[in-house]
């Protein structure tokens, strides 16, 4: 596996920043200003007797982890802070991980091959902040400007610790476990890929990871069987014209029509290329073109995403669409360039791990904790470790049952900490029925 070590006698990032270690639990509860009190254990008493005694000891510094990152937010690329704390905490238990060359991204197995046959699943937590300004109010809201964590991946990274601390206390394990701090979620095509390229799923049997959602009630889990998400590309059309005066559009090309073709016809075109039970959607996003109301300008830009459901029309999609572009100009006599930007793939979760991430939930929170969840048009670059492996992606309930939904990605969004604890019990139980 190609992965720096990150020495804890050497903090820092590559380009030469201190980054203080973790501090203690008791400090960091200090640091928020709020009173914080055990989280409540929805799936207490489901055993095994490891796992509930861990978490009856410890709930209070996975709420306390979740404050932490979430009042220190770090931009995708730039996780040096938070990689240092995760690094720490799992040294604190005995865990040898290890720190991608860039300097964020953490990888670490519990368990040996010795267990299991050699068998290894993989459990993944994103750890950067949206490029936006929390308007929560609350008392450990994000200390940095421009920088919060609205997606919830401060909960994932304090979850995935929670598992991996709890695991590392277990008496015996089936298999081994591979824990995937991953950086760079948020931005396209995704931090997925640079632990891929570190070797991060070299022996990897499975692979799951969790993300936290607001139209679930917590205490419940969202499933589903075949695609999750969709795959999310970049289409950025230039246009170029000599351009001229409106009142002789015969002598020049007419370059605001052309745009308008390829804006109502592109979408028009593909709708009847493409399988629609594959959720393939083109919608356009910004049109920028001249001036005055009366030239014809030079020149013009036309951005938009496409998305789809299907991995197999994701394949064929960017061929498609240039030949499309290239037949609906050519009558206008407007020049074009087309940057196609491939973003990530669908999540597709396969009947298998599926099945074996339900017995998990079933396990870890009852029966009645499963929920179906729909199929979203937005992207998830966990897609890119199931082009590998298969594996199986869930949403967890963060809605306190009454109130608004706050959605991701808002200013305002907030979760309801008690999902903290089901995210480590979902994680614990499906690693270990996957393993059994």
């Amino acid at each position: 596996m190609t992965v720096l070590d990150s020495r804890p006698d050497i903090p820092g990032d590559p380009e030469g920043r201190v980054v203080a270690p973790i501090e203690a639990p008791t400090a960091l509860i200090s640091e928020t200003g709020v009173s914080m009190a055990p989280v409540h254990d929805l799936g207490a008493g489901r055993g095994p007797f490891w796992l509930d005694d861990w978490l009856s000891a410890n709930a209070t510094d996975v709420l306390a982890w979740r404050r932490h990152i979430h009042a220190h937010p770090e931009l995708s690329r730039h996780e040096f802070a938070t990689t240092e704390m995760v690094t720490s905490l799992l040294r604190s238990v005995g865990l040898k991980p290890w720190v991608l060359p860039g300097g964020t991204g953490v990888v670490c197995d519990i368990g040996s091959d010795d267990a299991g046959g050699g068998r290894c699943v993989a459990l993944r937590a994103d750890m950067d902040a949206l490029p936006l300004t929390e308007a929560t109010g609350l008392p450990y809201a994000s200390k940095t400007d421009g920088a919060a964590h609205m997606c919830g991946h401060d909960a994932h990274t304090a979850i995935l610790l929670g598992a991996a601390r709890a695991l590392a206390g277990a008496p015996e394990l089936p298999g081994r476990i591979r824990l995937i701090f991953q950086p760079a979620e948020e931005v396209m095509p995704g931090g997925a890929l640079d632990m891929i390229a570190a070797g991060a799923m070299e022996g990897v049997e499975r692979i799951y990871g969790l993300h936290v959602d607001p139209r679930l009630e917590v205490g419940k889990v969202g499933l589903r069987e075949g695609a999750m998400t969709s795959a999310a590309d970049i289409i950025e059309l230039r246009l170029t014209s000599p351009g001229g005066h409106t009142s002789r559009p015969h002598l020049t090309a007419d370059l605001v029509h052309a745009l308008g073709t390829v804006i109502t016809s592109l979408p028009a075109v593909l709708s009847r290329r493409v399988d629609p039970r594959s959720g393939t959607v083109l919608v356009w996003g910004a049109v920028h073109a001249g001036q005055a109301a009366n030239a014809v300008p030079q020149d013009g830009v036309l951005r938009g995403t496409l998305r789809t459901a299907d991995h197999e029309v994701w394949t064929m999609l960017e061929p498609l669409v240039a030949a499309s572009v290239e037949s609906l100009l050519a009558p206008t006599g407007v020049g074009f360039s087309l940057d196609y930007r491939r973003g990530v793939p669908p999540v597709v979760s396969d009947a298998e791990s599926t099945a074996l991430m339900r017995a998990g939930v079933d396990a870890a929170l009852g029966e009645s904790a499963v929920a179906e969840t729909e199929q979203s048009s937005g992207g998830e670059d966990f897609g890119w470790y199931l082009e590998h492996v298969q594996g199986a992606f869930a949403r967890l309930g963060v809605w306190p049952g009454e109130g608004p939904m706050a959605d991701i990605h808002r200013p305002t969004f907030t979760l309801d900490e008690r999902a903290l604890l089901c995210g480590v019990r979902t994680l614990v139980h499906t690693a270990l029925a996957t393993l059994a």
